[in-house]
């Protein structure tokens, strides 16, 4: 008989199916609001995640970042997003370069690509997580996806947001996460560059009426 999986191994994957299932419902998700609090849920199964890891495993700075990971990406950045979407006024509805249906069935595509490139690669770790590998790699490449399909700005900045919970997914199945230095330089990276694209926003909102990045298109015109 095979031995049984472990209890924090079955968490593990359960949280990291979980991240996966939110990237899919961001990726068909077309109200601003409910795509940013699918963020803070997702944001908030990344923390859970990583304390069952720190707890498995006895790695100490993966409580740090479980607790970083839960103030800024849970509650800060979406509380700053929904400020400015109530600043700026943005309507509800999100539009998308291609209909629904084939946004799924390419994210159904990247997800089979992400699991055979991650295969490799993770019977070379030996992580408890590693298992989780490939859904990392297929979160990271569905919120890819996302900021490709999407017109706004605001849930271009959600793609990105999410594809770095992907990567942080990724490294802590690969490696039990980051030094703490790091990931802190990471946080203030992330936290200073989504109010400064808080400003750009009233920018292009200001110059063309509209937060539709195509606009910008004009400026190489001139």
């Amino acid at each position: 008989m095979s031995a049984a999986i472990p209890l924090s191994a079955q968490l593990i994957n359960l949280f990291a199916s979980v991240i996966l299932l939110l990237a899919f419902a961001m990726l068909a998700q077309r109200r601003v609001l409910p795509l940013i609090n699918l963020f803070a849920l997702q944001g908030l199964t990344l923390c859970l995640s990583t304390l069952v890891v720190a707890f498995t495993t006895g790695q100490a700075h993966l409580y740090g970042s479980a607790a970083l990971t839960l103030v800024l990406k849970a509650i800060l950045l979406p509380w700053i997003l929904h400020r400015l979407v109530r600043k700026l006024q943005v309507k509800a509805d999100v539009e998308g370069l291609i209909n629904i249906p084939a946004t799924m069935i390419a994210g159904i595509v990247l997800v089979m690509i992400a699991f055979n490139v991650a295969l490799p690669i993770s019977q070379l770790s030996s992580a408890i997580s590693r298992g989780t590998l490939g859904i990392a790699l297929a979160s990271v490449m569905l919120a890819f996806l996302m900021m490709i399909i999407r017109t706004k700005a605001i849930p271009q900045v959600v793609g990105f947001l999410a594809m770095e919970n992907g990567l942080f997914l990724a490294a802590t199945s690969a490696t039990y996460g980051m030094p703490m230095v790091v990931e802190l330089g990471i946080a203030l990276d992330v936290l200073v560059g989504v109010i400064i694209l808080g400003v750009f926003f009233f920018q292009i909102r200001d110059q063309f009426d509209s937060l539709d990045i195509r606009h910008l298109e004009k400026l190489k015109e001139r």
